[in-house]
């Protein structure tokens, strides 16, 4: 799996302190930007995240280029709706003659089971590739897995960001989501690390977790180290 952040709103927390800011001050963004004071922006900011003041987060936004990741994915993925973008690979336009796919860590650990896997993903492309010959490939794509590698350019607003890390970096996350999400969280902490000082699941975010006896329990260190 590869992700790449490939754009962002300029100066991201200090657009966002700003933009928060100017709720409560008679100055413009701009001026108010002008004035912050070393380190002044990163301390609004974490005050700002605290109060759950989030509307002046969505002003600022994050594009990632997301690589090596399957269908069963990005089915997931697009179940985020709200402040986000998307733009994925056609398997309509783009021929799967020799298509890659994604292997579950649990199927890597098993010889017996990862033969099968192997095997029936080379019988899928004998499948495809003879369908293609005879219908378009739009419908030859029918007999295609969710195994299936695929691309994807999304592009989330920092709100919409902070409720995908709740959801995906939890433990209860499908794996292969949990990684992404993880990945994500890494690049924007990168041109961003006050925003997303406190993003991640809700157990780290806000000493909350919401998945009753299914949680994993670490919200509990989490409390007795705070």
């Amino acid at each position: 799996m590869k992700v790449t952040l490939i754009n962002h709103t300029p100066n991201p927390d200090e657009t966002v302190a700003a933009a928060a800011r100017l709720c409560y001050s008679p100055l413009g963004a701009a001026e108010i930007r002008e004035k912050f004071l070393p380190g002044e922006a990163e301390s609004f900011l974490n005050n700002l995240v605290e109060m759950g003041h989030l509307s002046p987060v969505e002003h600022v936004s994050f594009t990632f280029a997301i690589e090596g990741v399957s269908r069963v994915l990005s089915h997931q993925l697009v179940r985020h709706r709200i402040g986000v973008s998307y733009s994925q690979k056609s398997q309509r336009y783009v021929r799967e003659n020799q298509f890659e796919y994604i292997i579950p860590p649990s199927i890597l650990k098993n010889p017996e089971a990862e033969k099968i896997f192997r095997d029936k993903m080379g019988e899928i492309q004998l499948a495809y590739n003879e369908l293609a010959k005879l219908v378009p490939p739009e419908d030859a794509r029918y007999v295609l897995p969710n195994a299936t590698e695929t691309k994807l350019v999304v592009t989330y607003n920092a709100r919409s960001l902070y409720h995908f890390f709740q959801l995906r970096c939890c433990k209860r996350a499908q794996w292969e989501i949990r990684h992404l999400a993880e990945l994500m969280l890494e690049e924007v902490k990168k041109v961003a690390p006050s925003l997303f000082s406190k993003a991640g699941p809700t157990c780290v975010s806000q000493g909350i977790c919401f998945e009753g006896k299914m949680s994993c329990g670490r919200v509990a260190s989490i409390r007795s180290r705070s």
